[in-house]
């Protein structure tokens, strides 16, 4: 059981960007659930797949007998139902016991987002590598800001999921739902360089299974979420921005920014693979705020009361 932790943990660090505080404080909640699901309080179970929906409950009703603060518990019943999601979507559980469970109902932050300067200036850093890893960072950064894709979603490409001359990347999703999504010329651009001049390079060192993946290390193999994380964050470092630049950012810099410049939310949506559109709204928090930042500074009555 163990293990489909560290996994979780994992997944939340490369995919989500979670900081070190949150993981450990998510790794205590399931250490706490692994410890009650061994007790006497329910029957011993040792096993994801044995976990029902009634075993996560009596784990909450314990939590708020030992009366812990509304925050803390909803941060625990969060962590749980979003371990057992994790193992749904992964396979490794047929069904979610947590699925129908009800949690406190906690504000969620605005995501995190840059600038359109900021991600011009995190696009410029693998320019200056003329090697066959830096043509391959170009054009993994290039079609992550162009499409908003996951990092597992990107990771997870193949060559022949890429339709340059058309304009577009077909990938899959959660819930194996595929997509398409259009990319622009100066993307296509970049991902053919790479497949004409940096790929091969690194297949030569390569293992014979991989030759369908489009992004590889430098060992030849199929790029991992980790090592993209760990690349784009030396690239931001490179780039003086702030802490806490993700694959996911950027996700969240695509969604931003085509709201901003009036794209359709449906359509937002589809290029997301968000299957509510409640979950694209959230970006539009974001544009209304660039919209009054615009009005403030446009508008000459309200920049003479700033005046």
């Amino acid at each position: 059981m163990e293990q489909e932790i560290q996994d979780f943990l994992n997944f939340l660090l490369v995919e989500k960007g979670f900081s070190g505080n949150t993981l450990e404080a998510y790794s205590n909640d399931l250490s706490q659930l692994v410890e009650f699901l061994g007790s006497h309080e329910v029957k011993r179970i040792e096993r994801w797949a044995d976990v029902d929906k009634a075993a996560i409950i009596s784990f909450i009703l314990s939590l708020k007998e030992r009366q812990y603060a509304p925050a803390t518990l909803a941060r625990k019943a969060a962590a749980v139902k979003s371990f057992f999601r994790f193992l749904t979507a992964e396979g490794i559980l047929a069904q979610d016991p947590t699925e129908d469970v009800d949690s406190p109902k906690v504000n969620k932050p605005l995501p995190k987002y840059l600038s359109i300067e900021e991600v011009n200036a995190l696009l410029e850093q693998p320019v200056r590598n003329h090697g066959p890893d830096g043509l391959r960072d170009r054009a993994m950064l290039e079609l992550l800001y162009a499409t908003g894709m996951r990092v597992s979603e990107l990771v997870g490409l193949n060559i022949e999921d890429v339709e340059l001359e058309e304009g577009f990347v077909r990938c899959l999703g959660k819930g194996s739902k595929q997509r398409q999504v259009p990319i622009h010329p100066e993307a296509s651009d970049v991902v053919l360089t790479y497949l004409t001049k940096g790929r091969p390079a690194l297949t030569k060192s390569g293992a014979s299974g991989s030759n369908e993946a489009l992004f590889l290390n430098r060992r030849g193999e199929r790029l991992t979420r980790q090592g993209l994380w760990l690349i784009l964050k030396g690239y931001a470092s490179q780039a003086k921005l702030s802490a806490g630049v993700t694959p996911h950012v950027l996700r969240h810099s695509f969604a931003t920014h085509m709201l901003q410049r009036k794209a359709d939310l449906r359509h937002v949506q589809g290029w997301l693979g968000h299957a509510n559109i409640s979950t694209t709204q959230v970006y539009t928090h974001l544009t209304r705020d660039h919209v009054r930042q615009a009005y403030d500074a446009a508008h000459p009555r309200a920049k003479d009361e700033k005046d």
